[in-house]
């Protein structure tokens, strides 16, 4: 799994959300800009990434991207200070 410049995936995640996005085309008029932040209490240990096929981490403007999948994961350790 690609962490996609975020933090690395905690080793024993208590929570762990997936998803996966299927597209035969895909066309971006304009490049997205993507942010992932997390933040809460208590503490945590949380990361991100995604696995893509057929779509590059930096899509281009108005190029058709065919037969696409992104699996993606959000994982996190939720830490008790005492």
């Amino acid at each position: 799994m690609n962490a996609d410049g975020g933090q690395p995936l905690p080793h024993e995640p208590d929570i762990v959300l997936t998803a996966t996005v299927k597209a035969d085309e895909l066309r971006f008029d304009e490049a997205p800009q993507t942010h992932v932040e997390f933040s809460g209490r208590p503490g945590h240990e949380s990361g991100s990434g995604s696995d893509r096929s057929n779509l590059p981490d930096r899509v281009e403007e108005n190029i058709t991207y065919r037969h696409v999948q992104v699996d993606y994961v959000l994982a996190s350790t939720l830490t008790i200070r005492g």
